[in-house]
C-alpha cells in the first residue's frame, strides 16, 4: 500500500459517505493516515462557494480527494439532466478553486469513463477525450466530469498546482446505492435477483438487450489505485501524462456483456429462475472498456476478480439491508 509522505498531515476526502469516498477513507486508514477530514452534506454544502472557501481556510488540508459527486444510472441521468450538470460543476469548481487558494499540495479529481465519446475506439485510451459525441443519456454528467479534468489542468498550467485526475470504469462494492430506479447496474441486479429469490419468482427482468459490454471495478481496488496515483512524485506523474491530457484511466482492462453479468449475479445470489431481457429499455453505449496501459506503466493493476467482488458485494447487501440507501 502506498504511503503518504507525511501521514500526519490533514487529508480531506470530499464525499466520504458515498461508496467511493468511504472506500478512500478505509484505504487511507489502513495506509496510516492519521488526520482524515470529512464533512457530511449537512455540515458542508459543496455547491456553496462561500461555505467551501471557509472550510478550506479553517482546515488547510495538505491533500484532497475529490470524490463528491451527484451520481446515478441511465434512468436518473436521463430524467434529471439539469440536476446532474449543475451540482457536479458547482462541486468541482468550488473545491478545486478553494484548494488552489489555500495552497493544497496535491488534489485528486475522480471522474468517470462516460467522458469518452459514445463510439470511441475500444479499449478507450485517454487521448480519445473530446474526439466525438457523447452518450446522450448521460451527456450532462459527462460534460461536468470533463470540465473537472480541464479545471485541474488549467490550474496546473496557470498556477503551478499539482492537481491530478483519474477516470474509473463502472464501480461496485460496499456502500453502493441499491435503489432500483436510480442505481447502477450491479446493485440493481443484486437487489432484483435477491428479491426474486426471496419471493420465489420464476423470472427476473433485466433492462435492455443484454448485448452492451461493460467493465466493472471493485471500489476497494479503485481506492487503492487512487492512493497509488497520489503517492507518485510529480516528475513520475508528468512523465506519463501531458499537461492537456493528464487524466489516467482506472479499470481492469476486461469486460462482460450485460447478459453475462446478469447470469453471474444470478449465480452469486442463488436465483434459479429465468432471466428475461427487455429490449424496449435503453442500452446506453454499446461498449465501455478502458485502456489501462498508462496506469499499468505506473505500477498498478486491479486485484479483485469480478466473481469474487460480486460475492463480497452480495454479502455486504445481506448484512446491511436495514440501512441501505434506497
Amino acid at each position: 500500500m502506498p504511503k503518504h509522505p507525511d501521514p500526519q498531515r490533514p487529508v480531506y476526502v470530499a464525499g466520504h459517505r458515498g461508496m467511493v469516498g468511504a472506500a478512500l477513507v478505509r484505504a487511507l486508514g489502513v495506509a496510516g493516515y492519521q488526520h482524515i477530514l470529512t464533512r457530511t452534506h449537512a455540515e458542508l454544502d459543496l455547491t456553496s462557494q462561500a461555505a467551501v472557501a471557509d472550510f478550506f481556510a479553517a482546515e488547510r488540508p495538505a491533500q484532497v480527494y475529490l470524490a463528491a459527486a451527484k451520481v446515478g444510472g441511465i434512468h436518473a441521468n436521463d430524467t434529471y439532466p439539469a440536476d446532474f450538470i449543475y451540482a457536479n460543476l458547482a462541486i468541482e469548481a468550488n473545491v478545486i478553486h478553494a484548494a488552489w487558494q489555500q495552497g493544497v499540495e496535491r488534489l485528486l479529481f475522480l471522474g468517470s469513463s462516460c467522458i469518452y465519446p459514445r463510439l470511441a475506439e475500444q479499449p478507450m485510451r485517454e487521448d480519445a477525450l473530446l474526439t466525438g459525441p457523447l452518450e446522450p443519456t448521460n451527456e450532462p454528467y459527462a460534460i461536468a466530469k470533463i470540465a473537472g479534468i480541464k479545471l485541474c489542468e488549467s490550474y496546473n498550467r496557470q498556477h503551478g498546482t499539482d492537481f491530478r485526475s483519474v477516470m474509473p470504469t463502472n464501480l461496485y462494492g460496499p456502500g453502493d446505492n441499491f435503489d432500483l430506479a436510480n442505481s447502477h447496474v450491479i446493485p440493481a441486479l443484486i437487489r432484483k435477483f435477491h428479491e426474486a429469490k426471496v419471493a420465489g419468482a420464476d423470472h427476473v427482468m433485466v433492462w435492455g438487450s443484454g448485448k452492451p459490454r461493460r467493465e466493472f471495478l471493485h471500489v476497494d481496488d479503485m481506492a487503492a489505485a487512487c492512493l497509488h496515483v497520489m503517492s507518485l512524485n510529480a516528475e513520475t506523474y508528468q512523465t506519463h501524462t501531458e499537461p492537456r491530457l493528464s487524466h489516467i484511466n482506472v479499470g481492469t482492462g476486461t469486460d462482460v456483456t450485460i447478459a453475462e453479468l446478469a447470469e453471474l449475479v444470478g449465480r452469486v445470489v442463488g436465483f434459479e429462475g429465468e432471466i428475461r431481457l427487455d429490449p424496449s429499455k435503453p442500452d446506453g453505449a454499446p461498449r465501455k472498456l478502458l485502456d489501462v496501459s498508462r496506469l499499468e506503466a505506473l505500477g498498478w493493476q486491479a486485484q479483485i476478480p469480478l466473481a469474487e467482488g460480486l460475492a463480497q458485494a452480495y454479502d455486504w447487501f445481506l448484512a446491511h439491508q436495514a440501512e441501505l440507501r434506497t
